[in-house]
């Protein structure tokens, strides 16, 4: 071997053969490991995610009825053709969803991030008010339904009460069709405590010498909540508007309980997960039902999607040297 082809020649193959075989044991060894540790999160992704999500796809291509003697039929895509040419409860139910979706997620977020702002302040007490104000999200949701019911009782509720107080008219929340939305939107805003925290965190995150740069050019708390915090904050900001867009296209314990399996009056109150509920449990119509439910996995993808490709636009990822 050459003077040249010795300078190029790579350490590791002038290493013993059983050097070489050692350390690839060793590499394999920690290969080994590291999979064992992940094995019980492996086993519960193919359990409970992947393999439902399999047979959700081919159950939507049938018509399989729940029974002692059920099958499942192939049917192709004839559960998707009734779900757009002949179901007028699958339009009814989309949009009352995005009804509630375009009022509750922006007034949620806006109002945890106001209280969060105003928590993140240095008060004696502030830490019995951020634990009064997280509360009502640990309250069980089916418990907080049942006591909205009574406040929203159209002759003895709270709410309509105090209408009356301040010499208002009184609203049938739950038996007028244009009242059962705004109804579920007001409830919605009772567990803003979780993303409150989220909040919190992030504002108590952000440099003070920030805040002290302002300062020294004369800002005031404007120009301080609008150069410094908001573009801080918005990936927290992001973060809670995308969780808030998946769970709200998933409201269903709050209305079910309040409005009944028919979403209300005129069914102003029927969202998406309660008409796939309906078929699936009531109506026992299994292959419509898991048609139904792959279409709003499309919906909430596409809704992500678009929501993390604008979010270039206005989201702020800064780093130390940015600052």
């Amino acid at each position: 071997m050459t003077s040249q082809s010795l300078a190029t020649a790579s350490p590791a193959a002038e290493l013993p053969l059983t050097t070489r075989l050692l350390r690839l044991l060793q590499k394999r060894r920690s290969w080994f490991i590291g999979y064992l540790f992940i094995l019980p999160w492996l086993v519960s992704l193919v359990l409970f995610d992947v393999i439902p999500f399999g047979m959700n796809l081919y159950l939507g291509t049938t018509s399989y009825s729940v029974g002692p003697v059920a099958s499942a039929q192939f049917t192709g895509f004839a559960n998707y053709e009734r779900m757009f040419t002949q179901d007028d409860l699958f339009g009814k139910s989309l949009l009352n969803t995005l009804w509630y979706l375009a009022a509750s997620v922006p007034l949620t977020v806006t109002l945890a991030f106001i209280i969060a702002l105003l928590l993140n302040t240095n008060v004696r007490g502030v830490g019995i008010f951020r634990t009064i104000y997280y509360i009502p999200s640990v309250v069980p949701i089916v418990a907080s339904s049942v006591i909205f019911l009574w406040m929203f009782n159209a002759r003895f509720g709270a709410i309509n009460q105090l209408l009356l107080a301040f010499g208002l008219t009184p609203v049938r929340w739950l038996s007028s069709p244009d009242w059962v939305k705004p109804a579920m939107v007001i409830v919605s805003l009772w567990g803003f405590g979780a993303q409150m925290i989220i909040f919190l965190a992030a504002l108590q995150s952000i440099p003070e010498h920030l805040y002290e740069a302002v300062a020294i050019d004369g800002g005031g708390l404007w120009r301080r909540l609008r150069h410094v915090t908001i573009p801080l904050m918005t990936p927290t900001i992001f973060f809670n508007l995308l969780i808030g867009l998946i769970s709200g296209f998933q409201v269903f314990t709050i209305a079910y309980i309040m409005l009944g399996p028919n979403g209300g009056p005129l069914q102003s109150g029927l969202f998406y997960m309660m008409h796939t509920y309906n078929n699936a449990f009531r109506y026992f119509n299994m292959g419509y039902a898991s048609a139904l439910s792959l279409v709003l996995f499309v919906i909430i993808f596409v809704f992500t999607i678009l929501m993390v490709w604008t979010s270039n636009r206005w989201v702020y990822y800064g780093d130390e040297s940015d600052m």
